[in-house]
């Protein structure tokens, strides 16, 4: 929350890179951003070809503001206006129940993810944190030298 919207919006693109869309080339990911971005934050290859894109919009809210149905409606607004059928819609805080339910009944295929799901992808994918130590024990597999 002590990051500018730019690097929150950077964050949100670096991380579907790492999560694998888009590819490993440079311009497969880019943050949009800024008053002219009309409604989406990123734009992200789905693939390294780039057949398909997936529109981001990213809200850094305070824990107890949820996002709510009309800034789903709107972002959904934006995904048409791109001709696009898939957008990932990410928050540092929580959707309402009006916002979840809505995205369940759409043509377009939109994902919500909330702060709680933001830090475990962060984590899952390395985006923002470092292993700091790491043990491996290994034990014998018995069932590999069974015969039987």
């Amino acid at each position: 929350m002590q990051q500018s919207p730019a690097f929150f919006e950077q964050l949100i693109v670096d991380l579907m890179v790492a999560m694998g869309y888009g590819g490993s080339h440079e311009d497969a990911a880019k943050r949009l951003g800024g008053t002219e971005d009309g409604g989406v934050d990123g734009v992200i290859n789905e693939d390294r070809l780039g057949l398909d894109r997936i529109y981001v919009q990213a809200k850094r809210y305070a824990s107890h503001v949820s996002v709510g149905r009309p800034d789903i409606q709107a972002f959904v607004g934006s995904l048409v206006g791109h001709g696009s059928s898939k957008g990932v819609f990410v928050t540092t805080s929580s959707f309402s129940t009006p916002a979840v339910e809505f995205v369940h009944h759409l043509s377009q295929r939109v994902i919500l993810i909330d702060g709680a799901t933001l830090a475990d992808l962060m984590i899952e994918h390395g985006v923002g944190v470092r292993v700091s130590r790491a043990v491996e024990i290994k034990k014998i597999d018995l069932d590999f030298f069974d015969p039987g």
